[in-house]
């Protein structure tokens, strides 16, 4: 039986899966698998120059939502939630249910796998890209107006957490990548 969502037990099995994994798999990990936003999380959570940048009365979450790509072993969209808090506190960041998206006050970044690859590897700078309609983003655009270089910090950072894109891997590597969301989607109640 699937865990429900936002429910300390969610929580405590999200946690304990990701230290598994962390512990247990080869690196580099795959961005965005759980192993990678557990390694993510940490790193925003000491980075000194998101916390430079922060808004002191920050209470927004931020979510990037990657459009599927069969190909690339992403069969349904994922949704990863950034829980910032004030001064550049990052509570948490974990893969989120589609129902759980549009709350009020929510930022969401929404690219297609091949953008956030982009952005990743310093190809297209989140701004332009959102300025360009490459990267859409929801949300009360003066409050974002107002954070914009600590926001544009929290994107900058999946480039720069070690990692293994989705369209670097070989085709078992993909499988594998496929599978554990599949697994996640459902042990997790995150469809």
């Amino acid at each position: 039986m699937p865990y429900t969502f936002g429910t300390p037990e969610w929580e405590e099995a999200f946690k304990k899966l990701t230290q598994e994994r962390i512990a247990t798999q080869p690196r580099p990990f795959v961005v965005f698998s759980p192993e990678w936003i557990g390694e993510w999380e940490k790193y925003v959570q000491n980075d000194a120059k998101y916390k430079e940048l922060a808004q002191p009365n920050w209470e927004n979450p931020v979510i990037l939502h990657m459009l599927k790509n069969p190909a690339l072993g992403v069969d349904q969209d994922i949704y990863v939630k950034l829980d910032l808090w004030h001064n550049g506190e990052c509570r948490s960041i974990r893969y989120i249910p589609n129902t759980a998206v549009g709350q009020p006050g929510d930022f969401v970044v929404t690219g297609t796998v091949e953008r956030w690859l982009a952005v990743g590897r310093k190809q297209l700078d989140v701004t332009k890209g959102m300025m360009q309609g490459k990267l859409k983003l929801k949300g009360d655009l003066p409050t974002i107006v107002k954070a914009v270089k600590s926001s544009v910090r929290i994107v900058e950072t999946v480039g720069e957490v070690d990692g293994k894109f989705p369209d670097e891997l070989t085709p078992e590597q993909t499988e594998a990548f496929r599978k554990v969301v599949q697994d996640l989607t459902k042990e997790f109640n995150i469809t």
